[in-house]
């Protein structure tokens, strides 16, 4: 899968068998999967056309609630909190399984 982050993600965190780009240095190939987070989440909308295939999942980095209420309306697809970023393989999984299969 290819994965376009909009934030600051350690891409360390997520498994080698994914291709990682950040937004911001540029992308080589559509991604698969987005990761944004609040303060990218203009960004994300902005370029998700030229950024993300066709069909794509996004997936949020939220830190409280407030955060979950200004997403609700922007049509992500899954969350996961910032505090549980190391179990972000566990949601790319997920989302590969249910949404790009």
């Amino acid at each position: 899968m290819n994965i376009v982050t909009f934030c600051n993600v350690d891409s360390s965190l997520i498994d080698s068998k994914h291709v990682v780009e950040h937004f911001h240095s540029g992308i080589s190939e559509k991604a698969d999967i987005a990761i944004l987070d609040i303060n990218s989440i203009f960004d994300f909308e902005e370029n998700k056309h030229d950024s993300c295939k066709e069909k794509f999942v996004s997936i949020a980095i939220i830190d409280d609630d407030s955060d979950y209420d200004a997403f609700k309306n922007f049509g992500i697809d899954a969350w996961i909190k910032g505090e549980d970023i190391q179990d972000i393989n566990g949601i790319i999984n997920l989302v590969e399984k249910r949404f790009l299969s």
